[in-house]
């Protein structure tokens, strides 16, 4: 029997080669599920879905205290150092039917490096293979997660400071998603607070979304 009073939102990460993809589901699910390491080359070369354990009274709605689960699908970066885009583009594609195709894609997480700047046609690999892969409604089911943002403050700027100063290309596809970003730290909290607040963040957009999901048939 369903449990009206428990939600499942399901997550997916796109971006680039080291982009911190796997590092960055590992504190979404508040585990260390995805392999996560620094490598001249590409890391993660399948789709892997995991989920978080309950997160009891994560928020309330109509009234009633809501548990929260997440499912993460990690994917492979791309440009890859080893798989054709043909390859990337079948594997996820296939994991997201498997894995999202009845209950739906309820976000795409686009991870983006804070300290690298987003210019080049290369960097719009990841952005292209999600419209491809999502299909027009993208736009509204998409939001880029900076890693590495402590490198924001030790640059001296903070976050509304870095976007003003932020690539054309970057503004113009933050217009595209009506401003949906996000920022992880990996210094100054918590691993659970930064999963909280990003969490939080995340919920945001989903209600923006009324809790709709994109499906995959």
């Amino acid at each position: 029997m369903t449990n009206p009073n428990k939600m499942i939102i399901n997550l997916a990460l796109f971006g680039m080669t080291q982009s911190g993809k796997s590092s960055a589901g590992n504190i979404l699910l508040g585990s260390t599920d995805f392999h996560s390491s620094f490598a001249p080359c590409s890391v993660t070369k399948n789709c892997n879905l995991s989920r978080s354990c309950l997160l009891h009274n994560f928020m309330r709605r109509g009234g009633q205290e809501i548990t929260l689960q997440v499912q993460v699908l990690d994917t492979p970066g791309y440009p890859h150092s080893k798989l054709s885009k043909k390859h990337v583009k079948q594997e996820i594609r296939e994991a997201l039917a498997h894995h999202f195709g009845q209950e739906g894609l309820h976000l795409a997480l686009l991870v983006q490096r804070a300290d690298v700047p987003f210019f080049g046609q290369e960097t719009l690999y990841p952005v292209q293979m999600m419209q491809e892969l999502l299909g027009h409604a993208w736009k509204n089911y998409t939001a880029i997660l900076f890693t590495h943002a402590e490198k924001i403050e030790e640059a001296g700027f903070n976050e509304d400071g870095y976007l003003h100063e932020a690539s054309d290309m970057l503004l113009t596809l933050l217009n595209s998603i009506q401003h949906r970003y996000l920022f992880q730290y990996r210094k100054g909290t918590s691993l659970n607070e930064q999963r909280m607040k990003i969490l939080e963040r995340i919920m945001e957009f989903v209600r923006e979304n009324c809790y709709q999901a994109l499906t995959f048939k």
